[in-house]
């Protein structure tokens, strides 16, 4: 894949904006757009303004999941306080100008593709969100196992003491990853509840993360036809790291 292209005025903004834009997920994959390597382009020209460019694997990618992608790029970036615009644009996409056109007038995506649209984004986000909660819990409920933890232990911590666990640093960061979906669901301050936000029973354990397990095989076979798909597109294997290109002032265009 090719290195993602940054023309900036200021290296720290662009760092900002690359750390903005790894928080964005692939709502089905639950992995970042940088990750992946989606995001092909970014661009600083001056006075707050960001403009990025993104592709997918192929260009009849889901639009419901690319709109949702652009959107919160869009939203993420615009966050930071020296943002004054940002222009997201889908490149080599089937729906990529109703899309581009949606994302720029801030159109939900109902709005942006009329008739054609089967509901609102905002059911499909929280269907995925759950399903990310799934596969970040099971990750590491099953790398505490794997450590040593007692499933009675496991299922009646809250969520202070399993941020007072001695952890390894891989388990450090699946805690981490995995709180950050906890919000979404209710039961308290108990560290691992079910989607509904209920209690699991020491002896359901086990089952409860083969039950979890099926829910990431098919985002993992996902993830893999992504990655191939992606590389096939671009002619090469694997993520390539972010080429930053610096604006010289002499000059138009790219160092």
């Amino acid at each position: 894949m090719a290195p993602v292209r940054v023309r900036l005025d200021s290296a720290d903004h662009a760092g900002q904006v690359q750390a903005c834009l790894a928080t964005v997920m692939d709502p089905e994959l639950d992995e970042s757009v940088i990750e992946l390597g989606f995001v092909t382009e970014v661009e600083l020209p001056g006075e707050g303004e960001v403009r990025i460019g993104f592709r997918l694997p192929t260009y009849w990618c889901a639009a419901n999941f690319a709109f949702l992608m652009a959107d919160d790029m869009r939203r993420a970036v615009q966050a930071l306080p020296w943002v004054t615009r940002v222009q997201v644009q889908l490149h080599e996409h089937m729906y990529a100008e109703a899309i581009n056109q949606g994302v720029a007038e801030g159109a939900g995506f109902q709005a942006a593709f009329g008739a054609e649209a089967e509901g609102g984004l905002e059911a499909l986000r929280l269907t995925f969100l759950l399903k990310a909660f799934q596969r970040r819990q099971e990750a590491l409920l099953q790398h505490l196992l794997d450590a040593g933890h007692e499933p009675a232990a496991l299922v009646t911590l809250d969520i202070p003491a399993l941020q007072r666990l001695r952890l390894d640093a891989e388990a450090e960061v699946l805690v981490e990853r995995y709180l950050e979906r906890r919000d979404l669901i209710g039961g308290g301050e108990l560290a691992f509840v079910d989607t509904e936000g209920k209690a699991i029973a020491a002896v359901a354990l086990l089952g409860h993360l083969r039950g979890l397990r099926r829910v990431g095989v098919n985002a993992e076979f996902n993830g893999a036809l992504c990655r191939g798909l992606l590389a096939v597109r671009d002619g090469v294997a694997g993520v390539q790291p972010i080429h930053i290109v610096r604006r010289r002032p002499e000059r138009v265009g790219v160092s």
